[in-house]
């Protein structure tokens, strides 16, 4: 047990948050172009371009909690419990990603749409093969209330580092205006180049997280002699015996109705940022920098937060902020305090808010893993296993529904307020424009806000987590003493 209680080395953390930047690719593409590709450059209805990735959210329900059973209950003395899957990974997901950006030419809408679901499924499976065992590793690797948020401190820079390098370099570089289009966000080429670019990146990303982390498997534990290998039966045991935890509970609510807010927002962002706020291709690039502050905020203070405060207090507030930062340069635009398309004031005002909005969620998603850490601590007291896999499969579900759920419902959003398909900026009606940027913001606080709510739910304390790991320190050396002497 003191072993684990180490500080853990930072080459570690940093490739242990290199997994999270190869997540992070694939989720920020998803979440930033897989709508705007299919619906406003392939000609596919928003409502299916939205479908298409919440049927792959259906597989993952089952697939993700299936997947953190299984690592939990895997016995490797090599590999221990989780590197195994984050080993075989990496290639199926790979050419799935790829896939998804490459669909055969001349396919009629029907067709369009399975290819979109049957790669959105295989890569959400293959992800979920990696990315479950990948945050459960993290969430094992330290007992300690505080070094546990800066491991996740290190995912979550990692994070950063996948979404905002991926979002800088491809507008940067890949999708730049080119005579015809209006935008290189519109260029259909500019797709295949970006997901060949990323494949091979996040190929090369999840084997060097997997590899660089093997040196902490020998300090890890391997699952109880009695607990069986994983079947289907146990299960469901396993999946009631983290539904019965009311901490997890509150915090799974809170997931789910923040995830719908943050994928609402994400599927929206490129619509907002060429048809609301008419911005260009190299300023929607320098979003990156209210982002850098934003999770550079989170990398610094989370640890220091959460030696003031309780980490319910810090995902409450968070969660309440993120729910306004983002939305207010919507609010003041219809309000009519807020500069007009054109000025030079309106790209610094919008990022002013980002940066809040940014630091809100980078703050809270530390927070939130590091709380989830401890609960598997908590769960182990009552039932004596460790459930990292199963506990943090909700949270890579919710990583994907997010940006499922969040383009299923901002499709059919589109489609109510009948935006048109391949449409020119500064060509959408006036009318159109203005109920696009009434669902993109005001009404996408309310989820937010629901989250905050169910988060205040949450009330395990730094206190009475001292309390459990007393516990379960007083168990191990009541175990050690019982072993029998060497030879």
């Amino acid at each position: 047990m003191s072993k684990k209680a180490e500080p853990i080395p930072v080459r570690t953390k940093l490739f242990f948050g290199l997994g999270a930047s190869a997540e992070n690719v694939f989720l920020y593409a998803f979440g930033f172009f897989v709508m705007l590709y299919y619906n406003q450059v392939l000609g596919l209805p928003a409502t299916l371009a939205g479908l298409g990735p919440t049927v792959a959210l259906i597989v993952d329900a089952i697939t993700d909690p299936l997947m953190g059973s299984w690592s939990d209950r895997f016995r490797s003395r090599r590999f221990g419990r989780r590197h195994p899957f984050m080993l075989i990974a990496p290639l199926p997901a790979t050419v799935a990603f790829f896939c998804v950006f490459n669909p055969p030419g001349d396919i009629s809408q029907t067709q369009l749409f399975i290819w979109l679901v049957v790669f959105s499924v295989l890569l959400r499976a293959c992800m979920t093969l990696f990315f479950v065992p990948h945050l459960a590793f993290g969430g094992e690797m330290s007992s300690d209330y505080h070094e546990r948020s800066s491991v996740m401190a290190y995912n979550n820079l990692g994070t950063y580092i996948g979404a905002a390098g991926a979002h800088f370099f491809s507008l940067k570089f890949i999708f730049v205006a080119t005579a015809g289009y209006s935008s290189g966000l519109l260029v259909p080429e500019h797709y295949r180049e970006f997901s060949l670019i990323a494949s091979g990146l996040v190929f090369a990303a999840v084997y060097a997280c997997a590899f660089g982390t093997l040196d902490r498997v020998p300090t890890l534990s391997q699952p109880d002699s009695r607990i069986a290998a994983f079947n289907f039966r146990d299960f469901g045991g396993d999946l009631v015996k983290v539904l019965r935890n009311r901490n997890y509970l509150f915090l799974l609510l809170g997931l789910l109705f923040l995830s719908i807010t943050i994928g609402m927002r994400a599927a929206f962002n490129n619509y907002m940022n060429l048809y609301y706020w008419e911005f260009s291709t190299s300023q929607i690039a320098n979003f990156v920098i209210g982002s850098v502050i934003g999770y550079a905020s989170g990398f610094l203070f989370a640890v220091r937060l959460h030696r003031r405060f309780d980490k319910r207090a810090v995902i409450v507030a968070c969660a309440v902020g993120y729910a306004f930062a983002e939305a207010l340069p919507v609010i003041l635009r219809i309000s009519g305090v807020f500069p007009d398309n054109g000025s030079p004031w309106l790209f610094p005002g919008v990022l002013f808010f980002h940066v809040f909005g940014s630091a809100s969620l980078s703050l809270l998603n530390i927070s939130v893993m590091s709380a989830l850490a401890d609960i598997a601590d908590e769960n182990e007291v009552r039932f004596g296993q460790r459930q990292e896999g199963m506990l943090y499969s909700a949270r890579t579900f919710f990583s994907k529904a997010d940006r499922a759920l969040g383009t299923l419902l901002a499709g059919i959003a589109l489609d109510l307020i009948a935006f048109p398909a391949k449409a020119v900026p500064g060509e959408v009606p006036a009318e159109t424009v203005f109920m696009l940027g009434l669902v993109d913001s005001p009404l996408t606080i309310l989820p937010a806000l629901l989250g905050a709510l169910f988060y205040a739910g949450y009330r395990m304390t730094r206190h009475s987590h001292q309390e459990i790991r007393q516990v379960l320190e007083s168990r191990a050396a009541v175990a050690a003493d019982a072993q029998p002497p060497n030879g």
